[in-house]
């Protein structure tokens, strides 16, 4: 038995070794985004060239819509990763304004509902969806919030004012869009906030309750959101009814076995999966790519978390603190939401997959948000010791060890900086 097990404990040891490493935060996220990028682009692809040539003529013109996002959100992640930090909390406080107006306009002429859900602006050529920006305005201003108020956070009410209150006037906007998901989700965002600064476990329990009980009186108080609450407990009851959609995501899951059927062999995106290529992209990935292509997915998933939560445990910085351990709780919260939902496990509440799904107004903000990650990563002192020393190994040299911006031999450029320090001496 001692003999089987040794392999396993050296190379455990050597995954200790690597995750202990001052880079591993940064690579993990920047390395899960990627991966989880580009599957999700090959997934938009696949998910939606049934329906995008159906409606646009082009079996192309979805995915290519999704490239332009990534096209603005790449660059908007690269620029949040060098923005100074300061600059980052002054701007965290009229973000929240801005959204908060942005949601308030949804309810004026611009706004527009889509599948009944007044949650969409229009603004010129753009349509704008503020809900998902209000997620990560509220992150930062959290942050910032607990940041300056650090010291006074032992005392529950400096923990719940202002922060509950605004998160609870920001989730009652959404929900007056009809946006159960996302007020869900902003739910999970203010108690997993509240957890992370040590609010008591009797609040805490107390909060959590008040939660659960104002989104049961919600989604009961609507009657086609009490079919879906109903609904997803057994999808097949009503199969041609409320059941369709949660039963045809998982007819899909089931059929896809442990290595799928090939890409773009999908047959539920043929018309019988509604929101193929958004919020039930997951069964569309389960069905084509299989056990084995939806266990990639929650493994990435799981190293973007585990470097999230490892920022936030290792850094000195109160703000970074909250900010990673905020968009952590948000990112995942809504990932576990999405694939809870896809497995009937949840209601369907229109809630997308971040990064896989398609749709700009999800993607923008979110990659602005792992990006601001990388940066805070990329900033723990150790990293940076580590990120010079390795940028020092790959300086150009000549065969001869001269350096090619001096034209010096290695060897004795030290000889000669030391020979004219004393020569400068002498003459002093």
């Amino acid at each position: 038995m001692a003999t089987v097990l040794a392999p396993l404990a050296d190379r455990w040891r050597v995954v200790k070794r690597s995750l202990e490493r001052p880079l591993t935060s940064y690579y993990l996220i920047l390395g899960g985004t990627s991966m989880l990028l580009a599957i999700g682009l090959m997934m938009v692809l696949s998910a939606s060239s049934v329906y995008s040539f159906k409606v646009h003529d082009s079996s192309y013109y979805i995915v290519l819509k999704q490239l332009t996002w990534v096209a603005i959100g790449l660059p908007a992640a690269w620029v949040a990763s060098r923005i100074d930090r300061r600059w980052l909390r002054r701007l965290a406080w009229p973000a929240v304004g801005v959204a908060v107006v942005l949601l308030a306009l949804t309810q004026t002429s611009l706004g527009f509902a889509v599948n009944g859900n007044r949650n969409w602006l229009a603004l010129g050529p753009l349509t704008v969806q503020p809900s998902e920006i209000a997620k990560l305005s509220v992150v930062l201003w959290a942050a910032d919030v607990y940041a300056r108020k650090e010291r006074l956070l032992g005392n529950p009410v400096q923990a719940l004012v202002p922060v509950a209150p605004v998160v609870v006037m920001i989730s009652g906007l959404v929900v007056f869009q009809h946006d159960l998901g996302t007020a869900l989700v902003l739910f999970a965002i203010l108690l997993g906030m509240l957890w992370v600064v040590g609010v008591p476990a009797r609040l805490f329990g107390i909060a959590l309750s008040v939660v659960g009980v104002a989104a049961f009186y919600l989604a009961a108080s609507n009657a086609e959101r009490r079919t879906r609450l109903t609904s997803f407990i057994d999808p097949f009851a009503d199969f041609q009814g409320a059941g369709w959609q949660a039963g045809h995501g998982l007819l899909g899951m089931a059929s896809g076995g442990l290595l799928g059927k090939g890409l773009s062999a999908s047959q539920q995106k043929w018309g019988s999966l509604p929101e193929a290529h958004t919020d039930f992209i997951f069964a569309v990935l389960g069905e084509e790519l299989g056990l084995v292509g939806t266990l990639l997915v929650l493994a990435l998933f799981g190293a973007v978390a585990y470097a999230m939560i490892r920022l936030a445990i290792n850094t000195a910085d109160p703000f970074v603190r909250y900010a990673s351990a905020g968009i952590c709780i948000w990112l995942m919260s809504q990932t576990l939401i999405n694939i809870g939902m896809v497995l009937a496990l949840l209601p369907v509440i229109g809630i997308p997959l971040p990064l896989v799904s398609y749709g700009g107004s999800a993607l923008v903000p979110s990659l602005v948000a792992l990006g601001l990650l990388v940066g805070f990563a990329r900033d723990e002192p150790e990293a940076r010791a580590a990120l010079r020393a390795r940028r020092r190994d790959r300086a150009p040299r000549d065969d001869d060890g001269t350096t090619p911006r001096s034209g010096v031999p290695a060897v004795l450029a030290g000889g000669l900086r030391s020979r004219r320090r004393g020569t400068e001496r002498g003459r002093a």
